[in-house]
């Protein structure tokens, strides 16, 4: 469960340990999902009056074209993540780029969107399918990995 009733968390920590599917409505068109769910662990505390703060790790795989011959490829995505919550009016939150604002009349705290955005931050811009891979010919595009294009071998 990725999503929490915040009077309970004023009373007591909470233990999260749970996945967040591929398929779930936080993706949005053009993100680099996970090729399997993403396993989410860690623990979510009140930090004071409106705040919250989850310490834990995202970890997962994605599935990328690789950036030299745009084949499939995978990489492994694990961050540890300090996130802190707190509710729209809270005195010197607003303005803070690293607080996920809370509407004030939910009575759910739900990390799924901040370990969204975590999991986008930490998805390698650049993937190799391997070390030596050749990428394409600038000239005819064919697939250097599988062996010389057919120019070059006119040549």
């Amino acid at each position: 469960m990725l999503s929490f009733d915040i009077r309970s968390l004023t009373e007591h920590a909470v233990t999260v340990d749970d996945t967040l599917s591929a398929d779930d409505p936080v993706w949005e068109d053009g993100d680099p999902t996970p090729s399997a769910p993403l396993r989410v662990k860690g623990r979510l505390s009140s930090a004071g009056p409106s705040r919250f703060y989850w310490h834990g790790s995202i970890e997962g795989d994605v599935a990328l074209a690789c950036s030299r011959c745009l084949g499939n490829t995978e990489a492994h995505v694990s961050n540890e993540a300090h996130l802190i919550f707190a509710e729209a009016g809270t005195e010197g939150v607003e303005d803070d780029p690293d607080v996920f604002l809370l509407d004030d009349r939910s009575s759910e705290l739900d990390l799924r969107p901040a370990v969204r955005e975590q999991w986008l931050l930490n998805v390698p811009g650049y993937a190799l399918c391997r070390d030596d891979c050749k990428g394409l010919c600038p000239t005819c595009g064919a697939e250097l990995n599988l062996g010389p294009c057919a120019h070059v071998a006119q040549s």
